[in-house]
């Protein structure tokens, strides 16, 4: 993992591209240096009453201009506070943190669902492979004319208001799609059923995890998940998704 920073970052823009997602660029001194696609920031309210930071992944990194897009969904009152920031206002950020994924040149799926969705585009960027790319949405679409840039890209909406009706893999699955390899992020369902179908079709699969995180570095243990080898850390068969994830090959977790 690359070395982490704590920084007061200033606000860019920020904007609601869709019913309570919003889309912030900062401008950092250092982390956009050191950030790698699938790695996160977590970042501090201004508000006393709390006091633990809000973990949000990196959607973009521009390490020549040094700056960060975040995009993130109103969760409660910390990311509320988030998106009431204007251009020009500060934030006080540490990162990047977590692992990132592994950069492969192989024919890649990259899978996204719901608020899974914008860790994606980095890696989108970053892949110089043949890319099929799958974005799951509840209805409204958001980022999918950006994927567009960097590969195939197809729809899947649990109502069946644009693209595949369903989930990712009936998207998968209706079109055909193969790869040698998967990466994906979204709600545990979805990566569930993702892992199952890599490991019958013998596609090599990483998952970024999505968890509550309290210290957000690894040593409050509040966000660890099953693991099938014994943690160095722990001593017991646990990963600290904050510090040994988010990212994780498919295998290596339980969930």
């Amino acid at each position: 993992m690359s070395d982490k920073k704590r920084e007061r970052v200033v606000i860019l823009e920020n904007k609601e591209i869709a019913d309570q997602i919003f889309d912030m660029w900062i401008q950092s001194e250092s982390i956009a240096k050191l950030a790698k696609a699938g790695q996160f920031l977590d970042l501090y309210c201004e508000d006393g009453s709390r006091l633990l930071p809000r973990p949000i992944s990196i959607c973009e990194i521009d390490g020549i201009k040094n700056m960060l897009r975040l995009v993130f969904r109103i969760a409660g009152k910390g990311t509320e506070e988030f998106s009431r920031k204007k251009a020009g206002m500060y934030l006080d950020v540490i990162g990047p943190l977590g692992n990132g994924f592994p950069i492969k040149k192989k024919s890649a799926c990259i899978i996204g669902g719901g608020i899974g969705i914008p860790p994606m585009l980095e890696l989108a960027k970053q892949l110089d492979c043949e890319k099929n790319i799958v974005l799951g949405y509840r209805d409204k679409l958001f980022l999918y004319e950006e994927f567009q840039k960097y590969g195939k890209v197809y729809a899947a909406t649990e109502d069946g208001s644009f693209g595949t009706k369903g989930n990712v893999l009936d998207a998968v699955l209706e079109h055909g799609i193969q790869a040698d390899i998967m990466y994906a992020c979204g709600p545990l369902p979805m990566l569930r059923a993702l892992k199952a179908y890599a490991g019958e079709k013998n596609i090599e699969c990483y998952v970024s995890l999505e968890e509550r995180m309290a210290c957000g570095i690894g040593a409050c243990l509040g966000c660890v998940c099953k693991s099938t080898k014994t943690d160095t850390h722990t001593n017991v068969r646990n990963k600290r998704i904050c510090k040994e994830g988010p990212v994780f090959e498919a295998g290596e977790v339980n969930f």
